[in-house]
């Protein structure tokens, strides 16, 4: 039997990249899927049929995680629809502009906290106050949070330093429930942003950062997700998982 079977998964940010791959992973696990979005709806029912397609159950659920009306909308419709929840996956992301420090505009920094870590926050409170016992919740962060961050990444690594402490925290918090809380930091992963926005040098630099040879794949933090929120994984908690392939 699939290990996720009867589950009930929330993934935000799941129409593309390492959010698309988690939300079929659950699914192929047996998992139902919430499959969250902000604007691009097509792209949320392309998931949702994929997933359909190979015989699971998903349901695409518009929301804005920088406003927490919407992720409270999108936790109640969950639900309504499902009847439960039992996986939180908060991948939803903003990387916005790397501008030096003295460059960041208030309206960027705004952007980049107010869906990273602020989202992330109401997020958590909305599963803490939601989730069955037994549940699993994990928070995508970065690898540059430990080291390597570029010039210009100090807004994004402090609003996903701040998600690690989240998690931390709740996992504290919710331990009498029986439910787990990590983080999943991803080194450089061959997403359709990196590709678009990353110069090919840039991007040989990156595969030969790791021991084994070659950039991540969406996939490769999928299963590092999908092993986390299974029973298998049940006595890990409170921990920041880096998936980096070495680099």
């Amino acid at each position: 039997m699939a290990p996720l079977v009867g589950k009930i998964a929330i993934v935000t940010g799941a129409t593309s990249g390492i959010g698309r791959a988690i939300a079929e992973r659950l699914a192929q696990d047996g998992a139902s899927v919430v499959v969250n979005y902000a604007h691009s709806a097509d792209k949320a029912k392309e998931v949702v049929s994929a997933i359909e397609a190979e015989g699971g159950k998903a349901l695409a659920v518009q929301a804005n995680l920088s406003q927490v009306v919407d992720i409270r909308r999108l936790f109640q419709k969950t639900v309504e629809h499902f009847g439960q929840l039992n996986i939180l996956v908060n991948n939803a992301v903003s990387a916005g502009a790397f501008n030096p420090l003295t460059e960041v505009t208030e309206a960027e920094f705004d952007v980049q906290f107010g869906l990273n870590a602020r989202g992330t926050f109401f997020a958590l409170q909305e599963a803490a106050r939601r989730m069955a016992d037994g549940g699993r919740i994990v928070n995508i962060s970065t690898a540059i949070t430990l080291n390597n961050a570029p010039v210009g990444a100090g807004v994004y690594t402090g609003s996903k330093a701040a998600v690690e402490q989240f998690t931390i925290a709740l996992a504290k918090e919710l331990g009498g429930r029986s439910i787990t809380v990590n983080s999943v930091s991803p080194g450089t992963t061959e997403t359709e942003g990196f590709r678009k926005t990353a110069p090919p040098d840039v991007q040989a630099q990156a595969a030969q950062m790791s021991p084994l040879g070659h950039i991540g794949q969406p996939e490769d933090i999928a299963d590092v997700v999908a092993f986390l929120v299974s029973h298998q994984a049940r006595w890990i908690n409170a921990q920041n998982i880096r998936a980096t392939g070495g680099a």
